[in-house]
Formats: structure tokens, C-alpha cells, sequence
């Protein structure tokens, strides 16, 4: 048998330990699995970051988001909105229990904005400042019908000052009317629906109050409800 030369094991030893090429294909198979991985994580990212402002922004609408499906359901309406007015802001206090429907349309008009732009068209010094979407003479007296749209309601609110209400006498083709008052007023319950109460803002209130009018209780000076913001917290 033949003797193998040391020089000749020396190179065999050398082509055995050498490293193994690897191939295009699982070069490839390998940067695609990389690509899946990031594709999916970065994906992940953008739902639930998504889903968070989606959260953030229903908690102000009354809402929220269940599961990642996008399933909603009601949580608690909002208790504070804050009317916003070319004179300041006025924070006020919603009244749920007592006045569930009349707080309801509230939020819904608040909501489609319905009080954008509205004008406080009606300020009666120690009595009442009143906004809203029609301005006729006469409207003055419009508010005090005895009408009982809203006599299931709880009427045991007292009329103090800085109470939010709006008329008992649903009118043809009229919108939601607001009401503040300025005095302790004990005799309106059966006219107005009391369904909030200022708790920030009431300098605004007075400042209204103290503006100029004619003699039909009108501002001489436009005084607009910019909108409403409606909040859980303040």
C-alpha cells in the first residue's frame, strides 16, 4: 500500500476544515423571513397605536373601542361642557339624573354643533341671559309658555343663579334655546328645565349680564357661542 506524503495530508486536512459556501437560495429564504418579521411587527405597531387615539379621542364623544375588532359600546356620557363665547369661557356642570332627555339633546346639538355661532340675543339684568337661533321681537316672552314638553322630568331643581336651563315650550321649527341665570329665581320651574349648573366662568356670566341693550333686551354689541366642548373631567 502505498505511503500518502505529508505534504499531500497537510492539503487534504486543509480542504476539509474549510468553510461550505452557502447558497443564493437560502441567502434569500433568509432576508425574506427578515422582511416578514418587520412587515408584521411594524404593522403591529400602527394598530394599536391607532387604536389608542382612537380611544383617546371617543373617551370625549362618550365612547370606546372594546377589542381589536373595533366593537364600540356606550360608557358614560359626558358631565361637563364648556361654552366657549366671544366674551369666555363658561364651565358648566350637567344635571343627568334630573333631566336625562333635555341633557341628551343638549349633547346631540353640542355634538353636530349646533351652538356654533349662535348669539346671546336676550339679557335681562338680574334675571336671565338667553341664547339662541332666532331673533324676532317679542321672543322674550316665548320662553315663559307653560308648556310641558319636558313635565315628566324632575322638577325639584331650585332656579339659583348660574343655573343652566332651556324652555319647556317646544316650538315649531325652533332649536335648543339656553338660559343662565343670574339671581335666585325660584318661580321658573315650571317654565324652564334646569339641567346644569356654571361651576367656572361665572365673571362671563356677569360680564354678559352687564353689556348694553335695547329696549327689547337685545345686546348692542354681537356677543357669539364660539361652540361647546364636552368633557368627563375638568
Amino acid at each position: 500500500m502505498a505511503r500518502i506524503k505529508p505534504q499531500a495530508l497537510l492539503q487534504q486536512s486543509k480542504k476539509k476544515k474549510g468553510p461550505s459556501r452557502i447558497s443564493v437560495m437560502t441567502i434569500l429564504i433568509y432576508v425574506l423571513i427578515v422582511v416578514v418579521m418587520a412587515f408584521f411587527l411594524y404593522s403591529s405597531y400602527r394598530h394599536w397605536s391607532r387604536r389608542s387615539q382612537f380611544q383617546m379621542e371617543d373617551a370625549s364623544l362618550g365612547v370606546e373601542h372594546d377589542n381589536m375588532f373595533g366593537d364600540v359600546k356606550t360608557v358614560s356620557i359626558p358631565r361637563y361642557a364648556v361654552i366657549n363665547t366671544s366674551k369666555g369661557s363658561i364651565t358648566v356642570e350637567l344635571y343627568n339624573e334630573g333631566s336625562p332627555e333635555v341633557v341628551k339633546e343638549f349633547i346631540d346639538s353640542s355634538k353636530k354643533g349646533g351652538f356654533k355661532g349662535r348669539l346671546f340675543n336676550r339679557v335681562i339684568k338680574n334675571f336671565v341671559i338667553q341664547a339662541g337661533d332666532f331673533d324676532r321681537p317679542g321672543t322674550t316672552e316665548d320662553w315663559t309658555s307653560r308648556g310641558k314638553h319636558y313635565n315628566h322630568l324632575d322638577t325639584s331643581l331650585k332656579h339659583e343663579a348660574f343655573m343652566l336651563g332651556t324652555s319647556k315650550a317646544k316650538q315649531d321649527g325652533s332649536r335648543f334655546h339656553l338660559f343662565i341665570t343670574t339671581a335666585p329665581i325660584a318661580d321658573l320651574n315650571e317654565k324652564i328645565s334646569v339641567f346644569g349648573r356654571v361651576v367656572k366662568g361665572e365673571e362671563v356670566v356677569q360680564e354678559i349680564e352687564e353689556v348694553d341693550t335695547d329696549e327689547h333686551y337685545r345686546p348692542k354689541t354681537p356677543i357669539e357661542i364660539i361652540g361647546v366642548t364636552l368633557k368627563q373631567k375638568i
